[in-house]
């Protein structure tokens, strides 16, 4: 059976909502991030070596990264479900956005999140991120005008791997200013699986 090692408040919640999705049998064990440095506990360090979530152990593997997680759960568990046929046009392009969350669309939020801390040391930064987030945030939402999901007609993983850069997009404020991603969001926000997802991983500050 699948274990996801869940950190409150990370990636992983994106985990469970995929594995609801599918109606795939999982256990949740559960870490608590450290309430002043925000960092995942030591303990997670025995898993991977890493440390960090989301990590997912099944049958004797270990698998780490958000995007392998998505392709690796769907090959074996997916029964192809929530992913385009192999070899066409549409997989191509899930691929890709498969990719593009963690690989380039997170680098600009998260230089948010960690400059934030910084105050005023941060300021020169400021201008490239916010040209960078622009730049993202903006192809994010041209690339969803006129449809509700990414790829095709349905939901698919590629979704699911992109979301958590639409609901960082939000506690930023920034959804506003981009109306296909902010209605994509909300969209997928509304799903029964993602808020089973929720009601099983616990309290999750980004669903917003």
């Amino acid at each position: 059976m699948i274990v996801v090692q869940h950190l409150n408040d990370s990636r992983s919640q994106r985990v469970l909502w995929l594995l609801e999705e599918l109606g795939t049998p999982y256990e949740i064990k559960f870490y608590q991030r450290d309430a002043t440095t925000r960092l995942a506990p030591p303990e997670l360090s025995a898993v991977h070596p890493l440390g960090k979530s989301p990590v997912i152990t099944d049958d004797g593997r270990t698998v780490h990264e958000s995007g392998a997680i998505v392709d690796y759960i769907l090959r074996r568990h997916g029964g192809g479900r929530l992913i385009p046929a192999t070899g066409s046009d549409a997989y191509e392009a899930y691929s890709q956005w498969l990719h593009y969350a963690e690989g380039s669309a997170m680098l600009p939020l998260m230089l948010m999140l960690y400059t934030g801390r910084l105050g005023e040391a941060a300021a020169p930064l400021q201008p490239r991120i916010e040209s960078e987030l622009a730049n993202h945030l903006g192809y994010i939402d041209r690339s969803l005008a006129g449809r509700d999901w990414l790829v095709g007609e349905d939901i698919t993983g590629a979704d699911i791997n992109l979301s958590f850069v639409g609901e960082i997009a939000g506690v930023f404020g920034r959804r506003p200013q981009y109306p296909n991603i902010e209605a994509w969001v909300k969209r997928f926000q509304t799903r029964p699986a993602y808020k089973a997802a929720l009601e099983k991983g616990g309290a999750y500050s980004y669903a917003r």
